[in-house]
């Protein structure tokens, strides 16, 4: 038996100094405002995965209102959410993922960003993917006020 999940998360971007996306830091003039590190990427492969084995959603399992969540590593939010997803009886088969920024350029950070996914759910690389779009200077992405991104997730029984 296959399911999918999908995943969306997207964060303001405020003055600072590097961005968390993926697991990994990026040198950049603005930073992504949340709870925890503000990974975008990272919360929409959390969400998508719960969503695929119908486990809840990252809201449920780390709330914003709960301090133990306050600058917690995303990393560890999706190794526990893909811990859950493996109890109960799943198995992740492939990950299609696209974050959505105006700046910075994605692309020589991307091999980085696949690895390090991959380190964190305990799977080859090579079942991880990630696009990225601009946007076109239109909306909160193109004037970088935010970043977003999605995420598509294959389960298996």
């Amino acid at each position: 038996m296959f399911r999918v999940g999908l995943g969306h998360d997207t964060h303001r971007l405020v003055p600072g100094d590097g961005l968390v996306i993926g697991g990994i830091t990026i040198h950049h003039d603005r930073r992504a405002q949340g709870h925890s590190d503000a990974d975008v990427l990272l919360h929409a492969i959390t969400d998508a995965l719960l969503g695929a084995a119908a486990l809840g959603d990252i809201g449920e399992l780390f709330p914003d209102d709960d301090p133990a969540n306050r600058g917690r590593d995303s990393a560890e939010m999706l190794r526990a959410a893909h811990e859950r997803v493996i109890a109960a009886g799943w198995r992740l088969v492939n990950l299609d993922c696209v974050i959505f920024a105006q700046r910075p350029k994605i692309l020589p950070h991307r091999p980085a960003i696949r690895r390090r996914i991959a380190a964190v759910l305990g799977i080859d690389e090579s079942a991880v993917w990630l696009k990225a779009k601009t946007g076109e200077g239109v909306g909160p992405i193109g004037t970088e006020e935010a970043i977003a991104a999605e995420c598509v997730v294959l389960v298996e029984k």
